[in-house]
């Protein structure tokens, strides 16, 4: 046989598999997502998440500590509230002395080269557990709007570098764009979730946060699973009213999404690797069904190679270590 092609010749090796690779991972591309609750000394494990911690704001500065030293230098930080700070308008997202503003203003403070991203969205704070305005059983777009925009002036007032706006109403990277430049807040960026899906693997994220809503479901707001050419409308939307980055959510599920954008679009594409999708490898490893570490560098390597240049991901940590 005189077969001209042979392509075992380029995997014969380590070396030779390494010096053709095509996709590289690196700790640059990470952003951690990170969960702040009250109290001091508190350190509680989301039941859903293996290794994933609800921290007060001691510890939460302890474990930034030690991703630094592992080479992350950006987090995302989400609320974990009891329900008596949660109102129908999410008033306290805007509390200057609320737990989610202090906690940004203590992590730029011991760590002023990190970058800080936050949530903008309302569940987190809303007695509906909806990400805008409830009336009558609908989710208001306009209205929430504003309460939006009251919440990413505090978040950059409070030090905030990325803000993330997850809610999915239609005109928010526009209105908090306007609210922050006539702010003078000029240098605060944007990643919006651009093409963020109703999924079904956000479920331990709403466990972590006690965010699930209190009737109905997302799909009014929250993008069709079934649909990837709409992904570019609000992808379009979103660079047109200033976003900085756009970002697919979930990310596994939504490898095509992801390539999409990146063909499409001259911005840093973001890919969310969900708790979901963590709790999945994590579960399977637990069991011995998958070797763990192989299982999480191949779905980040996925999402890499898919397009994505940043990855926000609960494996942030761990990868960290074997990079």
């Amino acid at each position: 046989m005189n077969l001209i092609r042979r392509p075992r010749r380029n995997r014969q090796s380590a070396v030779i598999r390494d010096m053709v690779q095509e996709t590289r991972l690196s700790v640059t591309d990470f952003i951690l997502p990170l969960f702040v609750m009250e109290g001091q000394n508190v350190r509680s494990e989301v039941a859903s998440m293996p290794g994933i911690y609800r921290l007060s704001l001691d510890l939460l500065l302890e474990e930034i500590q030690e991703c630094v030293d592992l080479g992350i230098k950006t987090f995302d930080l989400f609320p974990n509230l009891p329900e008596s700070k949660k109102d129908k308008y999410a008033t306290e997202s805007h509390n200057p002395d609320g737990l989610y503003l202090q906690a940004v203003r203590a992590v730029k403070e011991r760590f002023p080269d990190v970058m800080v991203m936050t949530d903008v969205a309302m569940d987190p704070y809303s007695s509906d557990g909806h990400d805008g305005v409830v009336e009558d059983g609908k989710i208001l777009n306009d209205p929430t709007l504003e309460v939006l925009g009251k919440m990413a002036l505090a978040q950059a007032q409070a030090g905030a570098n990325i803000l993330g706006p997850s809610d999915m109403m239609d005109g928010r990277v526009g209105y908090i764009r306007q609210v922050l430049d006539e702010a003078g807040y000029y240098d605060v960026a944007i990643m919006s979730y651009a093409a963020k899906y109703a999924s079904a693997f956000y479920g331990p994220f709403r466990d972590a946060l006690d965010s699930a809503p209190k009737f109905g479901d997302k799909e009014t707001y929250q993008m069709n699973p079934a649909n990837s050419r709409e992904a570019l409308i609000e992808a379009q939307l979103d660079y047109d009213e200033g976003a900085d980055f756009l970002m697919v959510k979930p990310a596994l599920a939504y490898l095509d999404v992801i390539k999409l954008l990146n063909d499409n679009f001259h911005l840093p594409i973001a890919a969310y690797n969900v708790s979901g999708e963590y709790a999945m490898v994590k579960s399977a490893a637990r069991n011995g069904w998958l070797d763990g570490e192989r299982a999480m560098m191949e779905v980040l390597l996925s999402i890499k190679r898919a397009g994505a240049n940043v990855i926000l991901t609960y494996f942030a940590k761990e990868a960290a270590r074997l990079l």
